[in-house]
């Protein structure tokens, strides 16, 4: 009955795998309240071992509340322990395995075989070794002042905005920073007013953070400020350097109204500068913050100008907002590491990153000519481009086609992982027409094969000769 299979030569050590053996049947019922264990003599010639381990793992069922025992009398079950288990019993949930795609044109996903290793390496063993002891503990929510000045440097000198060290405040990527603003802006009415489409990852962060969304509608010069007029909002999310997903910037005469509507209702804009670094037709797009820092809460990372896991974005906050930032980020998860912090300084400090950037615009760019290429030869003049003059993706319009979740499914079926616009529309319906394509971390090879994929998934199902997939299909608007 007390038979226990024993691995000896795990890591886990005996007397936990006696304990966790116990431990089961007395949760499942096999072991009933109020029954006598076997004394520790007794179970140790059972199962071949020292009494001095069984009555380890005695001690640690007591300890836990686990068996009751007194002096003179025998160890027994406690009460009220058995937990059933489900219908169908417990089920590992988890992905045993992944997709693995001959072409992944995932968006957003930078190319991690040119991560600077080497330098990085290097700077960080520098930084360890020379990060004062007081370092080592808790320090401000801020984050730490070398790389918010080495980020302030930074983006004077390559986007001509002037900021304060003062001003910016370190965050574990922009997901991280979008649900503290969430939470920020909250006590004055939760309802952002959000871009449609948008991310649709960046949606949910807001809805997870209890705020109600506005969508407004994107047309190819960005958002419809106009549509906002009556629109009783906290705040505007706008990514007016390269709309995502369709890709505009958003020119100067919205950007203007834009600022007036924030100045007006007294709201603030939050300016999402995901990937402009990326810009590949003159020079980086001035962020909307340097036209009213008072209004516009801006929002920068480095996920895709060096790799998602540094987990290192920032923040630049109007005055008004910074007590309760530090607050609030005090009582989440206080502070990022300061290792990866004092690395990042240093890349910035000697202009290394600089470099980096240079070389990762100009690979980018050749695949973004890659891929166009590709598509003109794949598909002539049947297709457009939208906002393709930076970022890592391209937008792809066809005209006459609709592609639906069945035309996705096919895409991978044959080895292609694409995602539409649509998946990214708050209200369905109006962007089912285009798709897509993140070149950043493919090569050329890899393109062209995936674009020739994709030509023949659509040539498969055309109907009637006409380029149309589930021309049919009736979308409906689907307000959030």
């Amino acid at each position: 009955m007390y038979s226990i299979e024993l691995k000896r030569q795990s890591e886990i050590p005996i007397k936990r795998q006696i304990y966790q053996a116990l431990k089961d049947r007395i949760l499942d019922g096999s072991l009933k309240a109020g029954e006598f264990l076997p004394s520790t003599r007794e179970l140790a010639e059972q199962i071949n071992v020292s009494r001095h381990t069984v009555c380890e793992a005695y001690d640690m069922l007591i300890t836990e509340g686990f068996v009751l025992s007194r002096q003179g009398a025998p160890t027994r079950v406690a009460e009220g322990l058995r937990i059933d288990r489900p219908p169908g019993g417990f089920q590992d949930t988890r992905e045993k395995s992944k997709t693995r795609y001959r072409v992944d044109f995932r968006t957003g996903w930078p190319d991690l075989r040119h991560v600077p290793r080497y330098l990085l390496q290097q700077m960080a063993h520098k930084a360890f070794e020379e990060m004062p002891l007081e370092r080592f503990g808790y320090v401000s929510p801020q984050g730490a002042l070398e790389l918010r000045a080495e980020i302030s440097s930074w983006l004077f000198r390559s986007k001509g905005l002037d900021v304060d060290a003062g001003d910016i405040f370190i965050t574990s990527g922009a997901t991280h920073a979008l649900h503290i603003i969430a939470n920020l802006i909250s006590g004055r009415g939760n309802k952002i007013a959000i871009e449609d489409p948008c991310n649709s990852g960046i949606l949910q962060t807001f809805l997870n953070a209890g705020c109600e969304a506005e969508p407004i509608p994107v047309d190819e010069k960005g958002i419809r400020v106009e549509c906002l007029d009556g629109v009783s909002v906290s705040a505007v999310y706008t990514t007016p350097s390269h709309q995502f997903p369709l890709g505009p910037i958003l020119p100067a005469v919205r950007r203007a109204e834009l600022i007036r509507h924030a100045r007006e209702n007294d709201i603030y804009l939050i300016e999402d500068d995901y990937d402009s670094e990326f810009r590949y037709a003159g020079e980086p797009v001035a962020p909307l913050y340097s036209m009213d820092p008072r209004r516009v809460v801006y929002v920068g990372t480095f996920s895709k100008v060096l790799f998602p896991a540094i987990r290192i974005g920032y923040v630049i906050l109007p005055e008004e907002l910074q007590p309760k930032w530090r607050e609030l980020r005090m009582h989440t998860d206080v502070q990022n590491p300061p290792f990866e912090q004092a690395m990042l300084a240093e890349f910035l400090r000697t202009r290394k990153f600089d470099r980096h950037l240079r070389r990762m615009r100009k690979l980018y760019g050749e695949r973004r000519t890659a891929l166009l290429g590709a598509m003109e030869e794949a598909f002539g003049d049947g297709w457009r481009a939208c906002g393709d003059a930076a970022g890592l993706h391209l937008t792809v319009e066809f005209k006459s086609m609709r592609f639906d979740e069945a035309f996705i499914k096919k895409c991978g079926e044959n080895g292609v992982r694409i995602a539409s616009v649509e998946r990214h529309a708050i209200r369905k319906g109006r962007h089912s027409n285009k798709l897509l394509l993140g070149f950043g971390h493919l090569e050329p090879v890899e393109i062209r094969e995936g674009v020739s994929i994709l030509r023949s998934v659509i040539q498969k199902h055309n109907l009637d000769g006409v380029k149309r997939y589930d021309c049919d299909r009736q979308l409906q608007s689907d307000p959030l």
